[in-house]
């Protein structure tokens, strides 16, 4: 059996520490070519998607099969019929097309698949989307991204420091707060000193006419302190630097476990269901600190010092270098929240 190696130097990238080599590697057995490396494409990628949205992507090779990820809104994708050109990247990806259901809303047709071809320069990540029209062509929409750095090492939190405490809710109206997309409708007020989010909508679809709130003011690290309340079967989420969702349901939701309360959205696991039944109030006290979560729910360590391998889906930036703010989903189901009061750790 005939085995040809072809390599060059190592280097490190992403945020999962991922090792690639500069250039493809492949092994040749007998006529068959198996990749074991995807060179300056290899790693995870903050993208801003063709609408402005935010978009998290990983490339990389598991037991030499071509693998990658895009989060966006909703479920996690996996690409599929990804395949190596040259320096290129070909992949599919099934995108919803036809005009947005209200002004900066989705698309309103079917998910079709859609072709893209990604090429990078080690440090930048080009995609080129190739996306029906409607009328039985094809259009070439391109969106771009910037590597991630890798995670930093796992924080002491006893040597953290913070700041005075800033009460981000006054208890009597939205200063200091605003929609997401001025183009939805606004569901939230203040009512005796808690910040109400009112909406007929009652199922889990992430998209809705009544938009999502966030502060003015941008953070990096800090810890949170909030108390959230959802009717039974409610659904919101608590968007720690507009990134990383801290999921907002009931004790006996549907949704559980890595989607259930006190998850990391999709990303990180409770230890358990320390919730409440709907319509009780619960409290969050979160630590954010160097890309790690340490999550308190109703006085119990459901997740302590994790680090959070990349945005969660309906992030509204990927890019985990920048400082975001806090946003409450609100395109869900009714909720309250009261008691908002962030403290800002100080780096020296």
């Amino acid at each position: 059996m005939l085995r040809t190696w072809v390599m060059a130097p190592r280097a490190t990238l992403g945020c999962l520490l991922l090792i690639v080599w500069s250039v493809t590697a492949v092994e040749v057995v007998g006529a068959e070519v198996a990749v074991t490396d995807l060179g300056a494409l290899g790693g995870n990628w903050a993208l801003k998607m063709p609408n402005g949205s935010a978009g998290w992507m990983t490339l990389t090779v598991r037991d030499g099969t071509l693998y990658g990820e895009l989060w966006t809104v909703g479920s996690p994708k996996r690409l599929t019929q990804l395949k190596l050109q040259g320096k290129a990247l070909h992949f599919q990806r099934k995108c919803r097309v036809g005009k947005p259901e209200f002004p900066g809303g989705p698309p309103s047709g079917d998910r079709v698949a859609c072709q893209h071809v990604a090429t990078s320069d080690g440090k930048t990540i080009r995609v080129v989307m190739h996306q029906p029209t409607g009328d039985g062509q094809l259009q070439e929409v391109a969106f771009h991204g910037k590597r991630l750095s890798p995670l930093p090492p796992r924080p002491n939190l006893a040597q953290l420091k913070f700041g005075p405490p800033i009460q981000l809710f006054n208890g009597r109206d939205l200063t200091g707060w605003k929609l997401t997309n001025d183009q939805q409708l606004n569901g939230w007020k203040a009512v005796d000193g808690v910040l109400v989010n009112t909406t007929p909508k009652l199922d889990f679809q992430p998209y809705s006419r009544y938009g999502n709130l966030r502060t003015v003011r941008a953070f990096t690290d800090f810890r949170l302190e909030i108390d959230f309340r959802v009717p039974p079967g409610g659904n919101s989420g608590i968007y720690l630097r507009g990134m990383y969702e801290a999921q907002v349901v009931d004790r006996d939701s549907k949704m559980q476990g890595i989607h259930g309360v006190g998850a990391i959205f999709g990303r990180i696991a409770p230890r358990n269901n320390a919730g409440r039944a709907g319509g009780q109030w619960q409290h969050y006290d979160i630590i954010l600190v160097d890309r790690h979560v340490t999550v308190v729910l109703n006085g119990t360590k459901v997740i302590d010092n994790q680090p959070i391998p990349g945005c969660t889906n309906g992030a509204l930036q990927a890019d985990e270098s920048l400082p975001g703010p806090l946003y409450l989903q609100g395109d869900h189901t009714a909720v309250s929240y009261r008691n908002i009061i962030l403290h800002p750790i100080l780096k020296d």
